[in-house]
Formats: structure tokens, sequence, C-alpha cells
């Protein structure tokens, strides 16, 4: 077997060169591949930012519409709730306000509307009974009814009458003499 003999200095030196060479064209390869591809995983990398930001838009509608739904639904509970609270005051209110008016002495509303029943039934029977008298004492029963005091004078006159204190004979002369 032959033996080798150690490299001599320009061998030495040319193979540095050689290696210097293809490690500098080495790095301009992966330099170049390295822009080209560099802007197709910038292309790729914007693609997907896209996409999740949709992703994104997307889920956060879906739950501010799940958000707006719960709030709606609460609003409508809450405004339910206050309408029967306040109905229920509302109630209280009436009645309480009833109760003093009656305390007062004051006729209700059905009260009233009997009276005016009353009212409207005698008007009925004085016109009835107008039209079935005699011409001299239909003209005289016009014109008493003409001359009528109206419902509520005559009932505040009956009722002050009804509280006034009776004068005897002797206190009357006593009064006007």
């Amino acid at each position: 077997m032959a033996k080798k003999s150690p490299p001599s200095s320009d061998q030495f030196s040319n193979t540095i060169k050689e290696s210097a060479q293809q490690i500098w064209q080495a790095g301009l390869g992966a330099f170049a591949r390295a822009q080209a591809e560099g802007n197709k995983a910038f292309e790729s990398l914007v693609k997907e930012g896209m996409h999740l930001q949709r992703k994104t838009q997307q889920v956060t509608e879906e739950r501010l519409s799940e958000v707006t739904a719960r709030m709606s639904s609460m609003a409508s509970d809450i405004s339910n709730r206050s309408t029967g609270q306040w109905d229920k005051l509302e109630s209280i209110f009436e009645d309480r306000v009833a109760r003093a008016l009656q305390r007062l002495g004051m006729p209700s509303v059905q009260q009233l509307q009997a009276l005016q029943e009353r009212i409207e039934a005698l008007e009925k029977t004085v016109t009835h009974l107008q039209k079935q008298t005699p011409q001299g004492a239909a003209t005289k029963a016009s014109s008493s009814a003409t001359t009528a005091i109206p419902a509520k004078k005559t009932a505040s006159k009956t009722a002050r009458k009804n509280t006034a204190p009776t004068a005897t004979p002797s206190a009357k002369k006593a009064k006007n003499g």
C-alpha cells in the first residue's frame, strides 16, 4: 500500500479556498431561497391571519347574539314583574281611596248609577202620566216640571233639613219678634 504524502501548503490553501467559495455560494443560495420562500411564507401567514380573523368575528357575533337574547329576556322579565307590581300598587291605592270615600259618606259609583237609573225611570213615568192626564192638568204638571230643582240641589236641601234642629213655634216667634 502506498502511503499518501502529506498535503502541501498550496493544496491545503486551495482546498480551503474551494470550501470557502462553496460555503459562500451555499449562503447566497439559501438567501435567494429565503427571499423567494419568504414572500410565499408571508402571504401564507396573511391568509391564515385573515382566516383566523373571520373565525374570531363569527364567534364574537354569535356570543353577542346570545348575550343580546339573554338581556332581552331579562328585560322583558323585569318589565313583566314591574307591571305586576304597578297593578298591585294601583289596586291597593284604589281600594284605600274607595274606603276613605266610604268613611266620608260619599256614594259609590254603583250607588250613583242606581240613582241615575231611578231618575230616568221616574222621568219616563212622569212623561207617560203627562200624556194620560187632561189638557189643563198637563199644562200645570209641565210648568211645575220645568221649574223643578235639579236632583243634586234637592238632595242637599233634604240633607240640610234632616240635620237642622227643629224649631218650636215659640222659638220662631222669638226669632221673628
